[in-house]
């Protein structure tokens, strides 16, 4: 299968800026994460997302990029599809289960006499909704990484009932579907006449009623309860990344099991320092004499400022790799590098006596 284009992958135009740029990667990283997403291709949009992110958000790959295609990014050894698979965190289950009945029900949202029966549907169901939020981290934070304990809400089972919503926990068969929690009905349907199986509307499945409702939940079985939750930032975590934590979600109904809890981590921006993948960018400005003579330079990098060595004859939009100084690698041990562009700041005005000395340089 041969790739798409980066920009088609992201839907931005070729003159997206780099806000655009990360805007749009993070809505589509946390519409197609595996852990949330449970498509065929999912997993291999999310691929295909970080790489082209990847290559975009990078000045001198996306200037190749533009200029010689996917040849282009060979130079810098090709790419590595992002981040990886997020599989670290809590795991991920791929594919998709079911078969026929699963097929037809997500037409008809029903299950189908005949097609076998056994509660998973209903189990399903029950599954109580995730929840998700964002928490911002400092540069350094995102870094070297950090703890944060955060507070949200969510339904949990009440502690009074048990989370049957009955006083006293006593209910009684329900009179819809006589306790068998599903309710049949005969549809003509394109594929003939069929008898459809659904879930019971009054019980959602249970087959028993409540007697009297639970004056602490009113009935509903679940209290919206304030939860402090410890948020551990691996070191090195990508701005835009969302880590799952099964089971911290909102509890469901009549027994189910609860959701799941997805946390987005945005990084906030350094007023120097930028982040691109495990290495680190930055312009410094040096002036002409420096530039021509050499000399060195103090520049701040994550682990502390450090001096620079200017070769002489050192020209603007030189780069300079700083090995080691950049942040630790998200997978895999040791540091990024730092990469610090000079800028060679040329004076405007000058003195009478600079001028001269410039002047007899010229004519030296």
């Amino acid at each position: 299968m041969s790739k798409r284009d980066y920009y088609e992958v992201l839907g931005v135009s070729k003159s997206a800026s780099k806000e655009e740029l990360k805007k749009t990667y993070r809505a589509l990283v946390k519409k197609y994460h595996p852990d949330r997403n449970k498509e065929a291709d999912a997993e291999a949009k999310f691929k295909e997302v970080q790489e082209a992110y990847e290559i975009l958000s990078d000045d001198q790959k996306r200037k190749a990029y533009d200029q010689y295609g996917f040849a282009g990014t060979q130079a810098f050894g090709g790419t590595q599809g992002g981040f990886g698979n997020f599989q670290g965190f809590e795991g991920f289950q791929g594919g998709l289960g079911g078969g026929f009945e699963d097929l037809l029900g997500s037409f008809f949202g029903s299950s189908f006499g005949g097609f076998g029966g056994n509660g998973q549907n209903e189990q399903r169901d029950n599954r109580g909704a995730d929840l998700e939020f964002t928490v911002q981290v400092e540069f350094s934070e995102a870094i070297f990484g950090t703890n944060k304990s955060v507070n949200y809400q969510r339904n949990v089972r009440c502690e009074v009932c048990k989370g049957s919503g009955a006083k006293n926990g006593k209910k009684k068969k329900c009179t819809t579907c006589e306790g068998k929690g599903k309710v049949v009905q005969v549809q003509n349907t394109l594929l003939g006449r069929m008898q459809i199986v659904n879930t019971c509307p009054t019980c959602h499945g249970s087959g028993e009623m409540i007697e009297e409702k639970c004056p602490n939940c009113k009935g509903d079985g679940l209290i919206n309860k304030k939860e402090e939750f410890s948020l551990k930032i691996p070191a090195g975590i990508p701005d835009g990344v969302t880590l799952r934590f099964t089971g911290q979600g909102n509890y469901g109904k009549n027994g189910g099991e609860p959701g799941d809890l997805f946390v987005t981590v945005e990084v906030k921006s350094h007023k120097v320092l930028e982040r691109r993948g495990d290495d680190i960018y930055m312009d410094k400005e040096i002036d002409v004499v420096t530039a021509v003579l050499g000399g060195e330079v103090e520049v701040p990098t994550v682990h502390g400022d450090v001096f620079v060595s200017v070769p002489a004859g050192t020209q603007s939009e030189q780069v300079l790799r700083l090995k080691s100084k950049g942040g630790p690698k998200f997978r895999g041990s040791g540091n990024g590098d730092q990469f610090v562009k000079i800028i060679v700041k040329v004076p405007q005005k000058l003195s009478s006596k600079q001028k001269k000395i410039w002047e007899e340089l010229k004519n030296s």
